[in-house]
């Protein structure tokens, strides 16, 4: 099968990306086999291809988010489309989804939503399975303001809809004029506290991971608020200080939020429980057109380097 590999030269060397020929894996007892159709380019990936997560061993196949056909499985699985995202072991620890076939567990597969694309189901995985994870850890409920920092990315658009569909008030914040808050003319979010009638927000979900906006986000919560991220900035410190007493004294919380610490399987589980709302179109992702399918090989590669770029466009690996 054609295949993007990642290989170092030395244990210590950075790896480099390259298309390849590899034999079809075979899976494991409670493994399934999946003829790839198509499998989206994260940055995390682009993360992944230069080096940056510790525990991945090379060579590697990277690919986190897939969606195809079961070639081989139990019967309630065989020729159904699914589609899947890893947590912490596909395209770490076992060979990812940038590949014609690619192995994962029974449990790590969801059946697609009727209503998608190939292309669109491979486009859920890490932004939508992180929004979840980043609503939930914060212990979200409806009737809250949640604040939303960068909300027009891929993870923060995706924050955005389901905590409306929770039922939450969103207030967004990016540096575009198109969302409520412009973080680079109110940098001290002072908008927030008009918009909650100087109460604060109870929640502020950060996808943008810097420290100073961070620290002001803190400044708009309300009491028992909590600010949960995603993120930390790529270069300089990644220190965060804060307030003590203020934290304790409105019993505000911090939290952490990280989809690789997850298994596939946990990330099969919020996959299921997304697709009803996907079918029901009250979750909705990019139209088909609006994905850049790229082939399998050189193209795939050069896509890398497109997210990389933070083009804000959303590449697909295309295999059929």
């Amino acid at each position: 099968m054609k295949a993007l590999l990642l290989k170092t030269e030395e244990p210590s060397s950075p790896p480099s990306l390259i298309t390849t020929t590899l034999p079809i894996p075979v899976p494991k007892p409670t493994y399934v086999l999946v003829k790839v159709h198509s499998a989206a380019i994260n940055p995390s990936d682009v993360l992944n291809a230069s080096g940056a997560f510790s525990h991945t061993t090379f060579p590697r196949v990277p690919g986190r988010d897939f969606a195809g056909i079961v070639a081989f499985g139990p019967p309630e699985l065989q020729g159904r489309p699914v589609y899947g995202t890893s947590g912490n072991s596909l395209s770490f620890t076992e060979d990812g989804a940038h590949a014609e076939y690619c192995v994962v567990p029974s449990d790590a597969v969801a059946i697609m939503p009727k209503n998608f694309t190939f292309a669109q189901a491979a486009s859920v995985g890490v932004p939508w399975t992180t929004a979840f994870i980043v609503l939930h850890r914060a212990q979200t409920i409806a009737t809250e303001t949640v604040l939303v920092l960068g909300a027009t990315g891929a993870v923060g658009s995706a924050v955005v809809q389901l905590a409306r569909a929770k039922g939450c008030k969103v207030i967004t914040a990016s540096r575009r004029q198109t969302t409520d808050i412009n973080i680079l003319t109110d940098q001290e979010l002072s908008k927030a506290r008009v918009l909650t009638d100087g109460r604060g927000v109870d929640v502020v979900v950060d996808t943008i991971g810097n420290a100073a906006l961070m620290r002001t986000a803190l400044n708009i919560l309300a009491p028992r608020g909590r600010l949960s991220f995603i993120s930390a900035s790529r270069s300089g410190t990644t220190e965060f200080t804060f307030d003590m007493k203020q934290l304790y004294r409105k019993e505000q919380s911090i939290v952490g939020c990280n989809s690789v610490s997850y298994t596939s399987e946990e990330m099969a589980t919020i996959l299921r429980t997304l697709t009803p709302e996907f079918e029901k179109g009250t979750l909705t992702v990019l139209p088909d057109e609006d994905i850049i399918k790229v082939r399998l090989g050189e193209e795939a590669v050069a896509g890398y380097s497109v997210v990389r770029e933070r083009s804000g466009k959303k590449l697909v690996i295309s295999m059929v």
